[in-house]
């Protein structure tokens, strides 16, 4: 009888068996905690003392991809949500016509749509720490760089790549560097020109390193990671060889342009314009309409475009779906029904968001987080500036995998780790640059990221594929921060 040949488990069952992990670890390592300062979260270095052990056990492990799909509902209804309009806006053909126009266009010239669409995803990482809202390019473009010869591993290396890469250097993005910043209690604007310049650098690697993986494939599909999978992959995605491309009627056109303007208006709404760059437009347009007689009555209670976050966002693909199927001449019942059914082809993303969420959970509950905090202040008090930077970095790599959250990590770490960088030297924002290079680097390919495996299931991409491609690139994007950062500790 011939042995079954090993496959790797699911990205359930891996989030799950770290959950496992984790709450093992829980009964092992002491739970501990800081004294904060009055009215805030901030930690003080120096009080950290062992407190009672809260370890996890069987009911907590079961019951933590649960609460972390409670604690992420709102980012698992956005999945969701995106899921129907991007059903609609597929049902209606013009996806598919739009990628038959950019396929014609670009004939011969495709291999210019990679370093193009990377630099737009690295800026969404830089400002504004583009991350869950790609999730909803990748069944976009997968299509079209399958269709111009190359395969579903470039589309996600493209985005997830692009992206990561912009939010690994966060050159302002508030929701890393602006965190991280206000508790080591200096301006977003310090370090900057070291950010710009790690932006520059490892982008170009990044663009340099995807565009020779996609001239590979394309002059060798067999050379394709995901060679296996490729007639699979041109059926499931471009709908089988035999299936004409639709024409580009104008009302598909209109569909385009309202579909590319959602993406836009997100954007827009996410970055916070008045909060961290002190630009008032859109808070004043929003307060002129809703102050109108009558009219900001029927308005209501409309958010800014600046202080939006999922809930606004899953409002913002719900009414564009209705608005595409209405103008595609969907009926009600139709428009209801490749909605929910778009909605269902997400929905394993949505659970992977929420099992993900599950293991910050049981670590917290466990008391393990301030423990593995209190380590890293001994071991690294009282060493040089260059060491130091570089020290922080590779201590800050571990952190980000077990605290997946930028904001958590930023919370729990920059007010303790920030003052004992300039204990030895260093200025503050290198050890906020460390922090948050090195949680984007982990980001890439960390499994308890819902970035990394919702994206992955999208584009059918198996994670060990993704490992054996991204690796590479995951080490040089190391060595190259380390060598910045000590760059930095000079300035």
């Amino acid at each position: 009888m011939a042995k079954k040949k090993f496959q790797m488990p699911t990205a359930y069952t891996i989030l799950f068996s770290i959950i496992v992990v984790v709450a093992v670890f829980t009964w092992i390592v002491p739970a501990g905690q800081y004294d904060y300062v009055a009215g805030t979260k901030q930690p003080i270095p120096g009080t950290y003392k062992v407190v009672e052990s809260t370890p996890q056990a069987l009911w907590e492990v079961i019951n933590a991809p649960i609460n972390g799909f409670y604690e992420a509902k709102d980012i698992a209804l956005f999945v969701l949500v995106i899921g129907g309009f991007l059903g609609i806006v597929m049902k209606t053909g013009a996806i598919d016509a739009g990628i038959g126009q950019v396929i014609k266009k670009l004939k011969g010239r495709e291999k210019i749509m990679i370093p193009i669409l990377m630099t737009i995803f690295a800026a969404g990482g830089t400002s504004f720490g583009m991350a869950e809202e790609t999730i909803a390019f990748y069944p976009l473009l997968i299509p079209v760089f399958i269709g111009a010869g190359y395969d579903a591993l470039t589309a996600v290396g493209v985005i997830m790549l692009g992206a990561g890469t912009g939010v690994l250097c966060s050159t302002v993005n508030p929701f890393a560097t602006g965190i991280a910043s206000g508790f080591a209690e200096i301006s977003i604007g310090d370090g900057l020109g070291l950010r710009l310049l790690m932006m520059v650098v490892l982008l170009g690697f990044a663009i340099f390193y995807v565009m020779r993986y996609a001239e590979k494939v394309k002059n060798d599909p067999t050379k394709s990671l995901v060679y296996d999978l490729k007639k699979e992959n041109e059926h499931h995605f471009l709908g089988g060889d035999e299936q004409e491309t639709p024409e580009l009627t104008s009302k598909r056109a209109l569909i385009l342009w309202i579909f590319g303007g959602t993406f836009i208006i997100m954007i827009l709404g996410v970055i916070p314009w008045a909060y961290k760059f002190n630009i008032t437009i859109f808070e004043d347009m929003n307060n002129f309409f809703i102050n109108l007689p009558v009219i900001g009555g029927i308005l209501g209670g409309m958010v800014p475009l600046g202080d939006w976050w999922f809930g606004e966002m899953t409002v913002l693909f719900m009414v564009s779906a209705v608005l595409v199927g209405k103008i595609y001449g969907m009926e009600e019942k139709e428009i209801v029904s490749v909605f929910v059914n778009g909605a269902r082809d997400l929905l394993g993303v949505a659970l992977i968001v929420g099992i993900s969420r599950g293991i910050t959970i049981v670590m917290n509950a466990g008391g393990m987080t301030n423990t593995v905090l209190f380590w890293g202040e001994q071991a690294l008090t009282g060493v040089g500036s260059t060491a130091f930077a570089i020290i922080s970095y590779l201590f800050y790599l571990p952190m980000s995998f077990l605290i997946p959250s930028t904001s958590g990590l930023a919370t729990l770490s920059m007010p303790i780790m920030a003052p004992l960088g300039e204990f030895s030297g260093l200025a503050k924002n290198v050890v906020v640059t460390g922090y948050q290079s090195a949680s984007g680097v982990l980001n890439l390919l960390t499994p308890t990221s819902a970035v990394v495996m919702g994206g992955l299931a999208i584009g059918r991409v198996s994670y060990t594929k993704w490992l054996k491609f991204v690796m590479p690139l995951f080490i040089a994007f190391i060595v190259m921060t380390m060598a910045l950062l000590a760059l930095g500790s000079m300035m």
